[in-house]
């Protein structure tokens, strides 16, 4: 059971900033695999964003797979819009819509 203390500092997190992966790690020390794969798409991309890392809080870690109703982590936020984790992600930046998604939501991107 997460506690509304936590959901309150997920929900503000998401909400007060325009990007904001919750990933295992760091950007700069990724922790699993599919954080790893986030964190480059977004590096590629250009993207600022903010990043918690979930291992560093349990209630996190549990209260963000509550938050979302999405089982896994990473689990990426734009403009407070759930996008999804590491597969949506390499899917939609392989197509070209997670590029066309920034952009239509006012995110600047200074590709590599």
């Amino acid at each position: 059971m997460t506690d509304q203390a936590t959901l309150d500092a997920i929900d503000k997190a998401v909400k007060s900033n325009d990007v904001v992966l919750f990933m295992k790690g760091t950007p700069t020390f990724p922790q699993c695999g599919f954080s790893s794969v986030v964190v480059q798409v977004l590096d590629y991309l250009g993207v600022e964003y903010v990043s918690t890392n979930v291992l560093e809080d349990q209630a996190v870690r549990e209260g963000i797979k509550a938050y979302s109703e999405w089982p896994t982590i990473p689990q990426l936020y734009v403009k407070g819009e759930f996008v999804g984790g590491c597969d949506i992600v390499k899917e939609m930046f392989e197509s070209g819509e997670l590029r066309d998604f920034l952009k239509k939501k006012g995110i600047e991107l200074e590709e590599a």
